[in-house]
């Protein structure tokens, strides 16, 4: 099965959830630089929530380049992702909207962390088709980051019970680790395509 629609398909939902985030963001009440200062929270979960989606969207466009192919099953792991980075308007606005307070920092983490999963459990199933010696498995196999940033947001939810401000670094902490990108991954990717 060839991934073109797969990799429309996500594109359009990847713009559909950032959409919907900025959509949240409501225009002050006045007319004053400091009336702008209530809506801060609300920004500053935007602008976290928007580099992590623009983090997934820029690993899921490498990973579905280095596929040759995908199958039903690799289609259904997709949509688990997006199904997952669909909720991040939710518990953007409502982390924002609360300034941070535990439950929403615990589920904003609880969501990342099942936006993690599934982006891992995509890339493995994209990596068992191609096999071993592929590309894609080369580029991704070895995914350190990705575990380590599963147990950053399991330790990030804990810590919400005992200071949401250490959780928020947290999480900011693993979008900086993603921010920047994997020279690894861009390498292999690009070595490769060239030569076919």
């Amino acid at each position: 099965m060839k991934k073109n629609r797969l990799e429309a398909f996500s594109d359009g939902v990847f713009a559909i959830i950032i959409t919907i985030m900025v959509l949240e963001l409501k225009v002050p009440h006045g007319d004053h630089l400091a009336d702008l200062v209530p809506i801060l929270p609300r920004f500053m979960s935007y602008m976290l929530s928007f580099v992590y989606v623009g983090i997934y969207w820029n690993n899921h466009h490498h990973m579905i380049y280095a596929a040759g192919k995908v199958s039903g099953m690799v289609l259904w792991a997709n949509l688990n992702l997006l199904f997952w980075l669909s909720l991040v308007p939710f518990v953007t606005d409502w982390l924002g909207e609360s300034h941070f307070t535990r439950w929403p920092v615990v589920l904003y983490g609880v969501v990342l962390l099942l936006c993690g999963a599934a982006y891992t459990v995509l890339a493995r199933l994209l990596m068992q088709m191609a096999g071993k010696d592929s590309v894609i498995t080369r580029a991704f196999g070895k995914d350190l980051k990705g575990a380590l940033s599963v147990l950053l947001y399991l330790l990030a939810v804990g810590l919400a019970f005992v200071n949401t401000a250490i959780s928020m670094a947290i999480y900011i902490l693993v979008a900086l680790m993603w921010f920047i990108p994997d020279r690894r991954v861009e390498r292999i990717l690009f070595s490769e395509k060239e030569q076919l």
